[in-house]
């Protein structure tokens, strides 16, 4: 599968990849690797969407307590924006909570996803080793992830103090969900070709347009309900696609983990 000469790094070709991936979900050859992370993201969905309903009403009961009684009138922005600020965490959380419990069965659907594609598979090698790895390097991602997010954080709130500015702080927030989306779920195609996690980030960076339209189109769908127990899964396929078709040629000039 080589990279398309005229469809190349831009938002609509990495929202591309994820379409592919949702085409390729019912797939014959790959139902059985989707099969365990499908039960966990139903398990976790429901749980998830429990503790979102119970605690979105609860912060919402708390805040209106707070509301001077001149702004009552203007109570139904906090339910607003409480839900927004939930529904992000939620999004969130399920993505964090799934990916590190599936990873080793995401790794086995990116590689099969490739043998599909390119008729050849990666190297292949035992779950239990596979397992150790994956899991470890789900845990330096998060590292990675928490880490930068207070950073954003901090500069969102920033943002949000300063006139004019203000019409800042969402994009900054949304591009930074889309990029740490696009390193998610393009790492299982690097992880099973033995790319390091710095090299991949380069390569998407020399990609950023393709890695935000991709990440963002795979952000959006994992802060739907319903549509989220499906779109880890897609997404996971739609990155290996990704990767076949922009990331793998990527000249880095390491390629030892990291």
């Amino acid at each position: 599968m080589s990279e398309s000469p005229k469809f190349k790094n831009n938002l609509a070709t990495g929202a591309m990849h994820f379409k592919e991936g949702l085409e390729l979900l019912t797939h014959r050859e790959l139902r059985w690797y989707i099969a365990v992370p499908l039960v966990v993201n139903v398990c976790l969905f429901f749980l998830l969407t429990w503790l979102f309903i119970d605690y979105y009403g609860n912060a919402g009961e708390w805040l209106l307590s707070k509301i001077p009684s001149f702004l009552a009138p203007l109570a139904w922005i906090v339910w607003i924006i409480v839900g927004i600020i939930l529904l992000v965490v939620y999004g969130y959380s399920f993505n964090i909570i799934t990916n590190i419990i599936a990873a080793p069965f995401y790794g086995k659907l990116a590689a099969r996803t490739e043998e599909l594609l390119t008729g050849v598979a990666p190297p292949d090698e035992p779950l239990g080793k596979m397992i150790f790895r994956v899991v470890s390097r789900e845990i330096s991602k998060l590292i990675y992830f928490l880490s930068r997010s207070i950073i954003v954080l901090l500069l969102v709130i920033l943002l949000s103090t300063i006139p004019v500015l203000q019409i800042l702080a969402p994009a900054v927030g949304l591009a930074w969900g889309a990029w740490s989306m696009a390193i998610q779920y393009t790492d299982y195609a690097a992880d099973n070709h033995q790319r390091g996690f710095k090299p991949l980030r380069n390569c998407l960076w020399q990609k950023k347009y393709s890695s935000l339209g991709f990440g963002g189109f795979v952000m959006l769908c994992s802060i739907i309900p319903v549509i989220n127990i499906i779109a880890m899964p897609a997404a996971v396929i739609g990155g290996t696609i990704f990767w076949l078709k922009e990331l793998n040629s990527c000249n880095v000039k390491s390629n030892q983990l990291g």
